[in-house]
């Protein structure tokens, strides 16, 4: 794909994901036009103190919510790609304002498909995440819905218009709501609090996961639903990498949480496929096209990809190399 000509639009463009999005798009990819369109104007305005958009920039702002479709159809004229990254994510928040939940993150999701079949926009990416796999919490079922919503939306539009497509993948370092600076600051009372010492997740950084959706882009063909291998740690080890003998109080597991995180589930196998570096999970109901991953091979059907059973783990020295790059 040549991004040079590319008009691309970042929804929750000022969040951690969409600060290394931009970041990445400017130093390697150059697009003609970046268009950062969330609801914050003052993280905007920090943003644009980084990213002007003065001159001969490919940067422009947009104030806008997803919960507006008609704010995004007029943010959507001439965009060819669209990346959905605006969500509410925090557990507790979502489950104490659930219908807010659902009106961003399953309401907004269907207009962002609504105004990009509208504008005649190529591809659209949205971002998931494992929380949507067997969900146990407002905010893994609503991103359920959305991934659905992404996946079947490729139904509405005909075989030549709007892509959609998403990602599924683990905790990220330095994301909003990471553990991380929960234990930075707990560190400085030398005590820590871990909820349970069994607790595995995926891990990545943001810039993996950045340039993760911007492979994926170039390679979907429309309902696939992407999955990176990524490694496992364990909390105890993140524990021991962020705040070194500290005493550690266990506080028992969170309401909403899991013990370990699944990416692929058994009953989701029979539609996967592996790659060297990813899995592909196709839709089950594909009556758009049919896709062609020739060169994949089929997962075995009733297997799992879980954070406790991965085959690659992170050593106390991996985990703090990638919370220095992230």
């Amino acid at each position: 794909m040549n991004w040079h000509d590319k008009v691309v639009l970042v929804t929750g463009g000022t969040g951690s994901f969409g600060r290394k999005f931009a970041k990445i798009m400017l130093q390697d990819f150059c697009p003609r036009k970046l268009i950062i369109f969330s609801r914050d104007e003052l993280k905007q305005h920090e943003m644009r103190q980084v990213y002007p958009d003065t001159d001969d920039s490919p940067m422009r702002y947009f104030i806008g919510d997803v919960r507006d479709v008609e704010r995004l159809r007029r943010a959507m004229h001439r965009v060819n790609i669209v990346v959905h990254a605006a969500a509410l994510k925090q557990v507790p928040a979502c489950e104490y304002n659930p219908f807010e939940a659902i009106k961003t993150n399953i309401t907004g999701a269907q207009n962002v498909l609504d105004a990009a079949i509208d504008r005649g926009v190529d591809k659209v990416m949205a971002i998931g995440t494992d929380k949507a796999v067997n969900p146990i919490n407002i905010y893994g079922a609503t991103k359920l819905c959305a991934e659905k919503l992404f996946v079947q939306g490729n139904s509405y539009s005909s075989k030549e218009g709007t892509l959609f497509s998403c990602t599924r993948y683990g905790n990220v370092v330095g994301s909003r709501g990471s553990v991380i600076p929960l234990f930075r600051k707990q560190r400085q009372s030398d005590k820590i609090t871990v909820t349970d010492e069994r607790m595995t997740r995926f891990w990545l950084t943001i810039e993996q996961g950045v340039r993760f959706v911007l492979r994926c882009i170039e390679e979907m063909q429309g309902g696939e639903v992407f999955v990176p291998k990524s490694p496992s740690m364990r909390v105890m080890d993140l524990a021991e990498a962020v705040a070194p003998g500290c005493e550690i109080e266990f506080v028992g597991i969170r309401p909403g949480e899991k013990l370990n995180e699944v990416l692929i589930s058994p009953d989701e196998s029979r539609y996967a496929l592996e790659l060297e570096d990813m899995f592909v999970i196709q839709p089950s109901y594909p009556w758009w096209k049919q896709a062609n991953w020739s060169n994949a091979t089929p997962v075995p059907d009733g297997s799992k990809y879980a954070s406790d059973k991965n085959d690659r783990w992170l050593t106390i020295k991996d985990l703090r190399e990638m919370i220095e790059e992230g």
